[in-house]
């Protein structure tokens, strides 16, 4: 029977039911069954901790976050056990995962500590239990520093703006990044810069450059939901400033069919022998139009129109144009245009102009 001191010790571990019973009879097994045992055990594997921030300067206080893998055999159902150790030699509770199947499961475990002041130190996870397995240490810093005050006008002024670039990204979410943050750093004078990203609350990334006048940085992220939110560029020195935030939003969907595109116009003349024509460009999504407006063939303008993925149609500029040599006899208005997809053209007739036609330029010499 397993001594009440094990069986406390076990409990304030947090062990579940399973684990206890799995002491007990480990107490009581004979040494056959101890060999046995020891030949069916499972195996357990862990990693050492990856961590968010090794060697942080900045700002505090700051999240730091620690994640680990453990890989543990399973036949049938497994109960894994572990916690997390401190480099301060403290230790959090204890906490179970169930596993259940066959074959090698691999389980990612993580945690989040909140720090307020400079600190060393190191983390690593114990396992517990179906076999008893302690990762290596892995160590981080964190130093906490106060933005300098400015005190006169001879100390170095910077500041920071920052947008996504796209904005927004509607398509299907594979590896790689869909978007980007682009933060521009302004300083008065020459001067060293310490920065960090903040992405919806939590630091992305952060560094240190040198900025002579203006200096851009940026990083980027590869979504794989849909969802929205914010980044934010923060000047940690020589002073505390913040950007505004950039927001961003990602709808993960199958890719959108193919937009199409179309034009449609109207012409009329006037007495004065100019011929005018307003148009309309329709798309049935996202796309990037070029159109031109041509009098008999000849282009006379040109232009683009942007249509988000809900499509819709467009007026592009109108066209007014003087008619001179052959041109006052009549003739077509043409409007073309060419989409991602395809392209289109809409050709209209006008009639002679009725007032005597302006005489054409002199040809240069």
């Amino acid at each position: 029977m397993m001594s009440v001191g094990l069986a406390r010790k076990a409990a304030a571990f947090g062990a579940s039911a399973a684990v206890l019973a799995a002491l007990a009879a480990g107490l009581v097994a004979s040494p056959a069954q101890a060999a046995t045992a020891a030949k069916a055990a499972p195996k357990v594997a862990v990693s050492a901790p990856s961590v968010s921030a090794g060697d942080y300067e900045g700002a505090c206080p700051v999240k730091v976050n620690f994640a680990t893998k453990i890989k543990v055999s399973v036949k049938g159902k497994t109960e894994l056990a572990y916690r997390w150790l401190h480099g301060d030699g403290s230790k959090s509770k204890v906490k179970v995962i169930k596993l259940s199947g066959k074959g090698t499961k691999s389980v990612t475990v993580k945690q989040s500590i909140t720090f307020k002041e400079s600190v060393k130190g190191w983390e690593a996870v114990q396992v517990l239990g179906p076999k008893k397995a302690t990762s290596k240490k892995s160590y981080f810093s964190v130093s906490c520093q106060e933005p300098k005050e400015v005190r006169s006008h001879l100390d170095v002024s910077v500041s920071a703006r920052a947008w996504a670039s796209p904005d927004s990204y509607v398509g299907s979410c594979t590896p790689g990044d869909k978007i980007g943050f682009v933060g521009l750093i302004q300083a008065n004078r020459p001067a060293w810069v310490r920065y960090r990203w903040i992405l919806n609350g939590e630091v992305a990334d952060y560094g240190k450059v040198k900025v002579y006048d203006t200096r851009k940085v940026g990083f980027g992220i590869s979504p794989r939901h849909s969802q929205r939110g914010w980044a934010q560029l923060e000047i940690l020195s020589p002073e505390g400033v913040s950007s505004n935030r950039a927001y961003y939003k990602v709808w993960c969907k199958d890719e959108a069919p193919a937009s199409r595109v179309s034009a449609a116009t109207s012409v009329a003349t006037t007495t004065d022998c100019k011929v005018g024509a307003t148009g309309t460009i329709s798309s049935t999504g996202a796309a990037r139009v070029s159109w031109t407006w041509s009098v008999n063939g000849k282009p006379v303008s040109s232009g683009v129109s942007y249509f988000d993925r809900d499509g819709g149609t467009k007026s592009v500029d109108s066209l007014s144009s003087t008619l001179t040599g052959d041109d006052v006899k009549g003739g077509n208005v043409s409007l073309s245009i060419s989409g991602p997809n395809n392209s289109d053209v809409v050709t209209k007739s006008y009639a002679p102009c009725s007032a005597p036609a302006p005489a054409e330029p002199p040809a240069a010499s």
